[in-house]
């Protein structure tokens, strides 16, 4: 198993549940582990029955475990201040005005909260030296494909706009005047230096993503979830990220044979389709189904856990 485990899927399948289980069930095998949620919805604190914030907190009664939630709104509003920041550093004061109204408009656009959000993600990797597992918590599948298809879209793009940098530094300095030789802009231009480390960020998460992350998709035994899993998987798959395993969850208990009321019939018939359902993603995914869990009566903390937990049958030992 590699370092960083993503699990996402559609909204509502259980990807908060099925991750913390598996940060549970990493860290009472004795490794030092970190949960990371980047739901709005923030569940991880219910899980946990305990408050979580931005930055790493030691989950109450549990070993090894850490956890952090990272509120999109407050990345967005960061990122937002730090472009504002950089550029501002770099303009004219007559021109300040008219960047930052630029640049809010920027953030509003589609694609900017997935920006922001990268960024984090990014520092999250770059500085978990101390933890053996990282497993994210995703936002809802479209979201987060957004989010892993950054790399390979604004590696090319970030290089472009480095390319037409250098070629405006180098005419500039072709057409300066004064002592009979160019200026020697090159070396200390900001935005060239911006860029490329805006370059080096993204080839560090491409990097990441392809060699050190693993993949796991959430899916409820329904048409609709397994449909959005199908095309989850191709389009991970189109941005050179494989996933590893499908994790099924919610299946409903089957009534007892002298069960005859009601309630017994519907369970009947919906265990029956749901038997069906399993069957699709047994036969028609190339990605093996590494857990198949049951469908709990109270919501999914403390002791049940644990129980889900033991349920998922992933690797748990880092990859040598």
């Amino acid at each position: 198993m590699r370092k960083f485990v993503f699990f996402g899927g559609k909204g509502g399948v259980g990807k908060t549940t099925v991750s913390s289980a598996y940060a549970l069930k990493c860290a009472n095998a004795g490794l030092d582990t970190l949960v990371v949620s980047t739901d709005p919805a923030h569940s991880t604190s219910d899980v946990f029955d305990q408050q979580f914030s931005d930055t790493p907190q030691p989950v109450d009664g549990v070993q090894r475990l850490w956890a952090m939630e990272i509120d999109p709104d407050d990345e967005v509003e960061r990122h937002l201040m730090e472009t504002k920041r950089a550029l501002g550093d770099q303009v004219s004061a007559g021109m300040v005005n008219e960047i930052d109204r630029q640049i809010e408009m920027a953030h509003q656009t589609p694609g900017a909260y997935e920006s922001a959000l990268f960024d984090r993600f990014i520092e999250v990797m770059r500085e978990s030296d101390e933890y053996d597992r990282v497993v994210f918590d995703t936002s809802p599948t479209g979201g987060t494909l957004r989010l892993l298809s950054l790399p390979a879209f604004l590696e090319g793009w970030i290089e472009r706009l480095l390319m037409k940098r250098k070629q405006s530094v180098k005419l500039f300095e072709r057409a300066a005047i004064g002592n009979n030789e160019p200026r020697r802009m090159m070396d200390g231009d900001p935005i060239i230096a911006r860029l490329e480390a805006r370059k080096e960020q993204f080839e560090f998460a491409g990097r990441v993503l392809r060699d050190e992350a693993a993949f796991f998709l959430v899916v409820n035994p329904d048409e609709l979830s397994i449909r959005e899993t199908r095309r989850a998987v191709e389009r991970l798959h189109d941005y050179g990220l494989d996933v590893q395993g499908l994790v099924v969850n919610k299946l409903s208990p089957e009534p007892g044979e002298d069960e005859e009321g009601i309630g017994a019939r519907f369970l009947r018939q919906r265990v029956a389709t749901e038997r069906e359902r399993l069957r699709e993603l047994h036969d028609t995914f190339d990605v093996p189904v590494v857990a198949e869990i049951g469908l709990r009566v109270a919501e999914v903390k403390g002791d049940l856990l644990t129980t889900v937990a033991a349920e998922i049958d992933v690797d748990v030992e880092p990859e040598p």
